[in-house]
């Protein structure tokens, strides 16, 4: 039996700001579906139209409960089917791929928004994800807990000061040739490494800028596809794990989770080395030592040898990033929407600046929860 494909079909990106004050979430997302429309020409009629949308959102940073609830009437929901991911915007992908490839659905719309500037501190909101007696009450966050994973990385896989303030310059140099990054001007390492400390050993210009933005996308299945494009994007695997509630219960360099994550979609594309397979790999690096940490439990380098690959150029090398990755400013909640869409724009040619050339296999990955307890991994090929 022939196995099922999805394919994206067209994609749209709200460019990144640090204080989006000016324009309200339906407004964010209506500039995106009359791009997508635009771009595929679909419908939401009964007969062939959308079938199902799946929108990405949070009640918290939205300051309303049932955030999905305001913006429906935007998405063409109130037509059909609209389930909410209240998870990393990645997995809105992968919900609405499974809804096709279980033969519910032969189109479905993904919508995620995120203003994280309407928060009064992102530390105040990533604290309620914890544990209501033994963690919010200690003041974690998602921040100091990065931090005791960050000295615990940098120590086990050799990565220095320096190291992580090329991680923050090459990334705002890709960054400078995508027009939807938030955080687009170039930063000497020096200054890097003279910024002030968030929580030792992370300093301010290690972690991703306060950012606002929208994703969406068309999903279809493979007998439909060539209805809205003639440059079909298709997503081959994927696969998410979650690694222990506790902080004490875990290893937090270990990457348990994600290479679970990524074996699991590996195996689902028929990729046996990951190291070798991808042109595009886009990583979620909200701070700048999560960049070789993630690509470790990637494969793409070898366990503790973080620092040496960075030292090497391994992540140009390997085609990471090359948007800048979130260290440049995605919202928290759908950077991996902007991942995954980035690399679509990269497997069909359409990068611009960022292009690399001949780009056939890309990786999207997300990471959500403290200290990367939650990973996906989604694979996609031209």
């Amino acid at each position: 039996m022939k196995k099922k494909r999805v394919a994206v079909c067209a994609v749209s990106q709200r460019r990144n700001e640090s204080d989006l004050w000016y324009e309200r979430f339906q407004g964010m997302l209506l500039d995106l579906l009359e791009d997508l429309r635009k771009q595929a020409g679909f419908h939401f009629e009964e007969e062939g139209g959308v079938d199902m949308v799946v929108s990405c959102s949070d009640d918290i940073f939205d300051a309303r409960t049932i955030s999905d609830g305001g913006v429906t009437d935007v998405l063409g929901a109130h037509f059909r089917a609209e389930e909410k991911i209240a998870q990393e915007g990645l997995n809105a992908v992968a919900y609405g791929a499974s809804v096709i490839l279980s033969g519910h659905a032969d189109l479905v719309l993904v919508m995620g928004h995120c203003k994280e500037s309407q928060g009064e501190s992102r530390n105040r909101i990533t604290n309620l994800g914890f544990d209501p007696f033994y963690g919010r009450a200690v003041g974690l966050d998602f921040t100091n807990t990065c931090a005791l994973q960050a000295r615990q990385y940098m120590t086990s896989s050799n990565v220095s000061d320096r190291d992580l303030a090329g991680v923050v310059a090459r990334a705002r140099r890709c960054g400078g040739n995508n027009p939807f990054a938030n955080a687009r001007q170039p930063v000497d390492p020096g200054k890097v490494m003279a910024s002030p400390m968030l929580c030792d050993p992370i300093r301010r210009l290690h972690a991703w800028p306060v950012s606002d933005g929208a994703v969406g996308m068309l999903l279809a299945s493979e007998e439909r596809a060539g209805e809205f494009t003639d440059k079909p994007v298709w997503i081959t695997g994927f696969s998410n794990c979650m690694d222990s509630y506790f902080l004490g219960d875990r290893n937090l360099v270990g990457n348990f989770a994600l290479r679970k994550a990524a074996g699991r979609a590996c195996a689902r594309a028929g990729i046996a080395n990951p190291a070798e397979a991808f042109d595009v790999v886009e990583l979620t690096d909200a701070f700048a030592y999560q960049q070789p940490l993630w690509l470790e439990g990637l494969g793409l380098c070898g366990e503790g040898r973080g620092g040496e690959f960075l030292r090497e150029g391994g992540p140009g090398k390997c085609g990471v990033n090359p948007s800048g990755g979130m260290l440049c400013g995605n919202p928290m909640m759908i950077a991996g929407l902007y991942r995954a869409a980035e690399s679509v724009l990269q497997l069909r040619g359409e990068a611009g600046k960022r292009q690399v050339k001949g780009a056939s296999c890309a990786l999207a990955h997300s990471s959500s929860g403290p200290a990367g307890q939650f990973q996906s991994v989604l694979i996609l090929e031209a």
